[in-house]
């Protein structure tokens, strides 16, 4: 069974938060300039997307939350880079930023954009945050904005 590409999502009438984290601020800078320069393409002003700074990684799904329940906004697009280092550290951030961002998307019904890199080393995050179609920043908005689109039809409030 073949699976259809999916259509580039419409940004029209879309309000976006981006919430990026202040740690590894190079990465996320290429990772918000993908992620605005996506949505932009799709069509959503400039006026309509929203940038938080949040401490780190960690706090990501907290400020997702509060901006989900805010009812300000119908996609979070979350930004950060955890990048492992000597100690166990990296597993504990990745890990409970991963999952508390999955569950805000659920609870919530607000579409959460996955834009938290989790690598071994620095190039890995670079190769992930620069300009181009690689960049994970930009396919995390699109996939919020993707799924505005198929929780609004799923709940009958059209695509």
């Amino acid at each position: 069974m073949k699976t259809r590409p999916a259509a580039e999502p419409s940004g029209n009438g879309v309000r976006v938060v981006l919430l990026r984290s202040a740690f590894n601020v190079a990465i996320v800078d290429g990772l918000a300039r993908g992620a605005r320069a996506a949505l932009t393409k799709a069509g959503v002003p400039s006026r309509a997307i929203t940038t938080i700074v949040v401490p780190g990684a960690f706090e990501l799904p907290l400020a997702a939350a509060a901006a989900a329940h805010s009812g300000r906004f119908d996609a979070i697009v979350a930004l950060g880079a955890v990048i492992r280092g000597e100690t166990d550290h990296y597993e504990h951030i990745a890990r409970e930023a991963s999952a508390g961002l999955a569950a805000v998307a659920r609870e919530t019904g607000v579409p959460v954009g996955f834009g938290l890199l989790t690598v071994e080393d620095e190039k890995q995050a670079v190769d992930r945050s620069r300009k181009g179609p690689d960049n994970k920043g930009a396919e995390a908005a699109n996939a919020a904005l993707a799924m505005v689109h198929v929780v609004r039809s799923l709940r009958g409030d059209g695509g």
